[in-house]
């Protein structure tokens, strides 16, 4: 019940968007840049276009906690697939997960039409793991006390992406109320594909490859495309983003992550001239991994040698990919001219994992926006405004 009142909530104000007259409101010029489209969500990486040769960085924290495990669309209690190794049941599984990740972009604009953007990750990922007690116990021996389970643990640089965007069409130069861009770039591998256990209380089992998504990056060079739409109906703005990221071809340790694919679907009020709220409707969609890395294949590591099979669901590249849909709400303040703070918060209202794997359960975000111009910008102090402003 509480997620269809959710559902109706979004579609009335996605609506209302379309249908309010832009006389019957009053105008904010947004907190961002006109030429950007006044207003833009800041979690959505490669929305919005920087003012003409001028930077804009942005600082983003986000936490997001992940739990219990799920199958398809229903929920399912660790306990209950643990056992003896066996293809159905594991020697461990997780029972939830905290991903900790540090955001920064930066971008530059050429022209009017033209950007290029970048944006790198700091990750710290801990997932806590539930042994099957009689076989933990036995393979513990005198450490039986801490049979119950461990927290794995990874941290450090994720995968770093470059784009460009360009802008299709606008309905004006300056300030537009409609604009349609898109976006192609590169994902390069920056990110550690090659972490290690370091804290499981099981001999032998530090220094082996952790699970997949304990990895800090995808280990491949994979193509970005997508599409944009802004409008804006002040003090309503509005917009689409599209994004397909690919993954063409095996990394090092020999096995593909899926493919992904995104869209946003957002609308914000302008209530004030220094600040705004928004709601979002963002859809990730995300295939099966293929194909098992080098320390699996060649060494056993994430096998129990005994029967052969996967010691944790967390090793199948099968129990990887997800639809997946969430709600966004989250506010925007201009503490500073050229400055802008978001938080956001997130649920999900629709997921459909390919299981055993955890869920989303939430996550937050903070970020920090700045626009910085060159002494080539339109809005760079002590220079003459330009013809086209009309003085």
């Amino acid at each position: 019940m509480f997620i269809k009142k959710l559902k109706t909530l979004l579609l009335t104000f996605m609506v209302s968007v379309w249908l309010l007259p832009t006389s019957s409101v009053q105008a904010y010029v947004g907190l961002c840049c006109t030429h950007c489209g006044g207003n833009m969500p800041l979690n959505i990486f490669g929305g919005g276009i920087p003012e003409t040769h001028e930077f804009r960085v942005k600082l983003s924290q986000m936490f997001m906690q992940m739990g219990p495990l799920r199958n398809g669309t229903t929920d399912i209690v660790t306990e209950s697939i643990l056992g003896m190794p066996n293809g159905r049941t594991f020697g461990a599984a997780p029972r939830e997960m905290r991903m900790y990740m540090t955001m920064l972009g930066g971008a530059y604009s050429f022209t009017d039409d033209f950007a290029v953007m970048a944006m790198t990750s700091y990750k710290r990922n801990d997932m806590d793991m539930v042994f099957n007690r009689p076989l933990a116990n036995n393979m513990l021996g005198n450490n039986a006390t801490r049979a119950q389970g461990f927290t794995m643990h990874s941290e450090g640089l994720g995968d770093t992406k470059v784009l460009g965007k360009y802008r299709l069409y606008s309905d004006d130069n300056l300030v537009p109320t409609k604009q349609f861009s898109v976006i192609g770039g590169l994902s390069f591998p920056t990110g550690d594909i090659n972490k290690r256990f370091s804290r499981s209380p099981l001999a032998g089992q530090n220094g082996q490859i952790l699970p997949y998504k304990m990895q800090l990056g995808s280990g491949s060079f994979d193509p970005i495309m997508a599409v944009t739409f802004q409008g804006s109906s002040s003090p309503f703005w509005y917009g689409l983003n599209a994004m397909y990221t690919g993954r063409w071809h095996e990394n090092d340790q020999g096995y593909e992550q899926g493919d992904e694919f995104k869209f946003d679907l957002y609308s914000m009020f302008q209530f004030h001239e220094r600040a705004l709220v928004q709601l979002q409707l963002n859809g990730h969609w995300e295939d099966e991994y293929n194909g098992l890395p080098g320390a699996t294949r060649n060494n056993g590591n994430g096998i129990f040698a005994p029967t052969g099979q996967f010691a944790s669901p967390l090793f199948d590249p099968n129990n990887y990919g997800f639809t997946k849909v969430n709600l966004t709400a989250g506010v925007q303040f201009q503490p500073f001219p050229l400055h802008v703070m978001e938080l956001l918060a997130s649920v999900p209202i629709h997921q459909d994992v390919n299981g055993p794997q955890l869920k989303e359960e939430w996550r937050m975000m903070f970020s920090y926006y700045i626009e910085i111009p060159t002494s080539k910008s339109r809005r760079y102090k002590g220079t003459k405004a330009p013809g086209e402003l009309g003085f």
